[in-house]
């Protein structure tokens, strides 16, 4: 029998494994959807290319900095360029853990980049995603999952809402400070211009993918079939998103007089990354009232943003950064004694303020981490590389065909330029 539970959850962790990693199609779509058709290429290029480079630094150093023994205070220092060697008793294969957590690792970078949209060059991605897989990204996971300071205070991040989305939402925000506005974003009164996405059908099919990869994200932490917990965790995840898309339509439809399709989107994900944390701690009704407040979140962190001139194209700093937060606190409020298999129960189930004490610990802990340290690197790749933003020509011509020489929509853009030579 402890063979079979052995392969079933290594199984089930594979497939899931499989499911995160798809999402990174989804954030394909979503990004180059959300941006302008002279990027489009560039987008699906460098996100396949920083993903396949995020998974070699992860085998590299980062998995070992996460999970290996001899830990100091930031990371664990055994296990480097993992062998694929199998531990005993784990309950699955380690080599199938070794990819789940890889995935993770990809995601959490795909997230940061997207601060880098539309004026960042090519070799500033690569330089960054290096240097974030080593120094930023396993740091706060080793806090958090493998067995660091936060863990040992009883932090509950099931799946990642800090150590993933927050991390990555930070790390976007050193690189649109550092970045500036893209040419025509803001007019020197302050206003700001729609520099509307090419493709919101795209943008919303990479929702629909990333909906779906989520149940490798959230129910996939469990690791494990016992007792088919992971459908419980399926559960509160979809709910969560549904809630959030509705709560963002209603809110847009209320405040702008129509409902706006980038916001019922960014309400979906919104309330897929709050509940990201708590999945696995909070009972089904929480997990909708803790996607509603998502999307309704997401929807006023967007306009709080950009009244502050601060140019994110694909939302990340609120759908990640802002449901981020939130869904981590959220466990402070909303763990059952139940279900708290990390930590205390929440506020409202007698747990008092312990447990919101640590998630708020965490939150501005590993926040300021990923903000501070992603914003030197980027500051020094700065300065040693004669600046990491295009040119203004390279901008205005598109990173298609500035970066890579070619574009993503060859027949349209070909005419287009025809069209404006005539």
């Amino acid at each position: 029998m402890e063979d079979v539970m052995y392969l079933m959850n290594s199984l089930w962790t594979m497939i899931a494994a499989i499911l995160v990693i798809f999402m990174i199609g989804g954030f394909i779509l979503l990004e180059a959807g959300s941006t302008r058709m002279k990027n489009a290429g560039h987008v699906a290029g460098k996100t396949i290319f920083t993903f396949g480079l995020a998974s070699m630094v992860f085998w590299a150093v980062g998995y070992g900095f996460i999970f290996g023994g001899d830990a100091n205070f930031f990371v664990g220092m055994t296990d480097f360029f993992y062998s694929g060697e199998i531990i005993e008793g784990a309950g699955l294969a380690t080599t199938v853990f070794f990819v789940f957590q890889l995935a993770f690792a990809g995601i959490a970078v795909t997230i940061a980049l997207g601060g880098f949209a539309e004026r960042a060059k090519l070799s500033a991605y690569v330089i960054f995603t290096i240097l974030f897989g080593i120094i930023v990204y396993p740091v706060i996971a080793h806090w958090i999952w493998g067995g660091g300071w936060l863990a040992e205070h009883g932090k509950q991040d099931f799946a990642g809402s800090t150590v993933v989305h927050l991390t990555g939402a930070m790390a976007a925000l050193a690189a649109t400070i550092i970045l500036k506005p893209r040419i025509g974003k803001f007019n020197k009164d302050g206003s700001s211009n729609n520099l509307a996405g090419h493709n919101q059908v795209y943008t919303a099919l990479g929702v629909l993918i990333l909906w779906v990869g989520w149940f490798g994200f959230n129910a996939g932490s469990t690791v494990s079939v016992d007792a088919a917990f992971f459908g419980f965790v399926a559960l509160n995840t979809t709910l969560a998103a549904g809630a959030g898309a509705v709560a963002a339509t209603l809110i847009s439809w209320v405040v702008l007089g129509k409902s706006d399709i980038p916001t019922i989107l960014n309400g979906a994900l919104a309330g897929l990354v709050a509940i990201t944390a708590s999945c696995a701690f909070v009972d089904v009704w929480a997990s909708v009232v803790i996607g509603l407040i998502a999307g309704v979140l997401v929807f006023y962190s967007a306009r709080f943003f950009e009244k502050r001139k601060v140019d994110d194209p694909i939302y990340a700093l609120s759908v990640h950064g802002a449901a981020g937060v939130w869904g981590t606190l959220s466990t402070g409020f909303f763990a059952t004694p139940e279900l708290a298999s990390v930590g205390k129960a929440g506020l409202f189930y007698g747990g008092g303020l312990d447990q919101l004490g640590v998630q708020l610990v965490g939150v501005v802990s590993c926040g300021l981490f990923a903000f501070v340290v992603s914003y030197a690197i980027l500051f020094t790749m700065k300065k040693a590389m004669g600046g990491i933003r295009v040119t203004e020509e390279e901008e205005l011509m598109g990173l298609d065909m500035s970066e890579h020489g070619n574009y993503g929509y060859p027949e349209q853009m070909v005419l287009e330029e025809s069209k404006s030579l005539n």
